[in-house]
C-alpha cells in the first residue's frame, strides 16, 4: 500500500504546534513500525502523487478550507477535535466561518473514514458534522520519545537558569483558548505558588485572551508569581515537566490532552478537570473541577503537601499508566485505518 500524506503542517505556522508535531511524529512512527507500506509526502500546493492508493490529510480546521473538494484517491482525514464548534458561544465564527465550515463539512463527507484522537471527539464529530459511529477511528496518541525523567543535575540547572524558573512551580503547557481554562486557572492558584504558563500564544498581546490574562494576573497582584517563557523546545520541555512540583491540565474541554501524557513520562505529578476527552487519559492524575476554583485549588494545595512516599508512589502510578500509550501503537492502529478506507466506500 502506498500512502501519500499531506505535510502542510510541517511547512506553516503550525510546525511547533500540535498538530505539526503530531504530523512529524505520526511520519515517523509509520515509516519505523509500518514500513512494509510505502510513503511520499506532499504539500496542498503540490499535486499529489499518482501511484498513490490513499490520501492522508492529518490536519482539520472547520473554519479554513484545509480539504480539497475533488478527491481523485480515497482519503483519510485526521479530525482532532470539533471544540469551537461544540462550544459556538465562546469561538464565534461569522458569517465566512459558517460558510467555510459547511465547505468543510461537505468535503470532510467524501472521506472514506476518519481519525480522531478519542471518545469524546469521536462523539462530537458523529453528532456536529453527522457521522455514524462505523465511520470515525480513535487512536489515541502518544507522549514523544524525549519526554523522559531528566536527572541530568547540570541540565536542569542550566534549563531552570534559562527560564529563570523558581525551585518550586506549578506547570501549564498549552494554549490560551476559552477552553483551557488559564483564568480560572490564575484564580485558583494559590497564593505564593509560582505558575509557568508555557506556550507561543501566550506572547502574542493582540490576542483577546492573552490581554484578558495579563489584565487578571494584574488585578490578581501575581505578576511576580507567574513566569511566561513563550514557546520551549520540547528538549527543554522535558526538563520543565521534570523540574515541575506539578503539571495541571484545568481544562473545559480536550480534544485529547497529550501535555498530561508527556509530563506523566517526565516524572511529574498531574493535577487534571474531570470531563472530555481527559477522562480517557488522567489515569492516576489527581481530578479537579474545571468549573469549581475551590476544586483546583484544593488540587494544588494537595499535591504540594504530598510527602516523599506519597510522591514518590503518584509518580510511580503515572509512569504505569503513560506505558498503555505509544507511537508504535498509534502507527498500527493508523495503518489498520488506512486499510479499511481501501476496503470501503465513501462515506456519503
Amino acid at each position: 500500500m502506498h500512502i501519500a500524506l499531506d505535510i502542510t503542517p510541517l511547512k506553516s505556522g503550525h510546525k511547533d504546534r500540535g498538530i505539526g508535531s503530531y504530523t512529524g511524529l505520526l511520519i515517523e512512527a509509520l515509516e519505523k513500525y509500518e514500513c512494509q507500506h510505502s510513503y511520499s509526502f506532499f504539500t496542498r500546493r503540490q499535486k499529489l502523487p499518482k501511484d498513490a492508493d490513499l490520501v492522508h490529510y492529518p490536519y482539520f480546521d472547520p473554519f479554513f478550507l484545509t480539504l480539497p473538494l475533488l478527491k481523485p484517491k480515497p482519503v483519510v482525514v485526521t479530525v482532532h477535535d470539533l471544540i469551537p464548534l461544540a462550544y459556538p458561544s465562546h469561538f464565534p465564527r461569522g458569517i465566512r466561518g459558517d460558510i467555510k465550515w459547511r465547505v468543510q463539512k461537505f468535503s470532510l463527507k467524501g472521506a472514506r473514514r476518519i481519525i480522531t484522537d478519542s471518545i469524546a471527539s469521536k462523539r462530537d464529530i458523529e453528532t456536529i458534522a453527522g457521522f455514524t459511529e462505523n465511520l470515525v477511528d480513535v487512536v489515541h496518541l502518544a507522549p514523544a520519545e524525549i519526554f523522559h525523567p531528566i536527572t541530568d543535575r547540570d541540565m536542569r540547572s542550566s534549563v531552570q537558569k534559562k527560564y529563570s524558573l523558581p525551585d518550586r512551580f506549578i506547570l501549564y503547557v498549552g494554549d490560551v483558548n476559552w477552553n483551557k481554562n488559564i483564568l480560572g486557572l490564575l484564580r485558583a492558584k494559590p497564593k505564593g505558588v509560582a505558575l509557568v504558563l508555557v506556550g507561543k500564544a501566550f506572547r502574542q498581546e493582540e490576542l483577546v485572551e492573552v490581554r484578558e490574562i495579563n489584565a487578571l494576573i494584574h488585578a490578581l497582584h501575581v505578576e511576580g508569581e507567574v513566569i511566561q517563557p513563550g514557546f520551549v523546545p520540547d528538549e527543554d520541555l522535558a526538563a520543565l515537566y521534570s523540574l515541575a512540583s506539578a503539571y495541571i491540565q484545568p481544562s473545559f474541554a480536550e480534544g485529547f490532552g497529550l501535555p498530561v501524557l508527556e509530563s506523566m513520562a517526565c516524572g511529574c505529578p498531574v493535577i487534571c478537570a474531570r470531563g472530555s476527552s481527559l477522562d480517557e487519559i488522567a489515569g492516576s492524575s489527581l481530578r479537579v473541577n474545571a468549573s469549581d476554583i475551590s476544586s483546583i485549588m484544593d488540587g494544588i494545595f494537595h499535591v504540594e503537601k504530598l510527602s516523599t512516599s506519597q510522591r514518590t508512589e503518584f509518580i510511580q502510578k503515572g509512569y504505569a499508566w503513560v506505558k498503555r500509550f505509544s507511537w508504535k501503537k498509534v502507527a498500527a492502529e493508523t495503518a489498520a485505518v488506512y486499510e479499511k478506507a481501501l476496503a470501503g466506500d465513501r462515506v456519503y
